[in-house]
């Protein structure tokens, strides 16, 4: 039933998957994820590899290299349970396989691994995964303006990702934000994001750490009159994110978007008269909002 499931999906993602082999970050990817079974299975190059195989059958795999690519498979489903979107799931397959990859050459021929392995890093190095490029009403922010804009207008609720584009988290996090986007964006409700890669004092001022091994990433946080309401991932005393997962339910229901959005799009902009947007009660966590620094405002 698991198989039969399986196969159903990937017919369904098939066009899809069609079009991620086409770019190069993802053609490289499945190479270097395919690289040691090409190898050990090549006709006129498997003859001349080393075996432990009592049968000396070359061009097969041993009992250890069955091992570890059982090791993988379970490994792989494993961190694929948490992932929400298609690009997750093949990111952690790309991830894992490339380090089975690396133990699996060096077992065999230490000059294949250190072949292997300066091929993934010059990979890593010149080739990008491609950033989402599909519709979305999202207000790109720098470190000059993000205070212009979240204190600009107090009615306006602004839900804001603090991401960095060499996190995977964040690239595979960004269709699913700019359709929320697509769905949510009013005039009392807005969206808004800043790469916290790139301007390291705003990072630090909002409390999202940019370590490459940060469990903040993405990180999205609920402005309302130019301070801060809510954030999730919480982040706890000792600066620890608390494990939260990014799906678009989790999303919508934590920070309350269908109402909000029913409030939120009432307000006129400019309108003098309107109702302010009602604020939503911050929750209780160990995080205390965060106050931004004064600016100027918009006219």
């Amino acid at each position: 039933m698991a198989l039969i499931t399986g196969l159903f999906a990937f017919l369904y993602h098939l066009p899809q998957i069609y079009k991620w082999i086409l770019k190069p970050y993802y053609a490289g990817s499945v190479f270097l994820t395919v690289a040691f079974v090409m190898v050990r299975k090549a006709p006129g190059l498997c003859e001349h590899l080393a075996t432990s195989r009592e049968d000396g059958n070359s061009c097969d795999f041993d009992w250890r290299e069955v091992e570890i690519l059982m090791f993988l498979s379970a490994i792989v489903m494993m961190k694929n349970r948490r992932a929400i979107t298609m690009e997750q799931h093949v990111g952690n397959l790309f991830l894992f396989s490339k380090v089975a990859n690396v133990i699996l050459f060096f077992r065999l021929d230490i000059r294949l691994g250190i072949l292997f392995l300066v091929l993934c890093l010059a990979f890593v190095m010149t080739c990008k995964p491609p950033l989402y490029m599909g519709p979305e009403y999202i207000k790109y922010f720098s470190d000059k303006t993000i205070d212009d804009e979240l204190q600009g207008d107090t009615r306006v609720t602004w839900l804001v990702e603090f991401y960095a584009n060499w996190s995977p988290e964040c690239q595979s996090f960004a269709s699913m934000f700019a359709d929320l986007s697509l769905k949510y964006n009013c005039p009392g409700l807005r969206f808004g994001k800043l790469d916290i890669g790139r301007y390291g004092e705003v990072s630090q001022r909002f409390r999202v750490s940019t370590s490459p091994l940060t469990k903040q990433l993405p990180s999205l946080v609920l402005f309302q009159g130019g301070v801060e309401v809510m954030r999730r991932p919480m982040v706890d005393n000792k600066s620890r994110a608390v494990s939260w997962t990014f799906s678009e339910e989790n999303i919508i229901r934590e920070f309350n978007l269908n109402e909000l959005f029913q409030k939120s799009k009432k307000l006129k902009k400019g309108g003098r008269d309107e109702a302010v947007v009602e604020e939503v009660e911050p929750q209780a966590e160990v995080v205390e909002p965060v106050q931004p620094t004064e600016s100027k405002k918009d006219q």
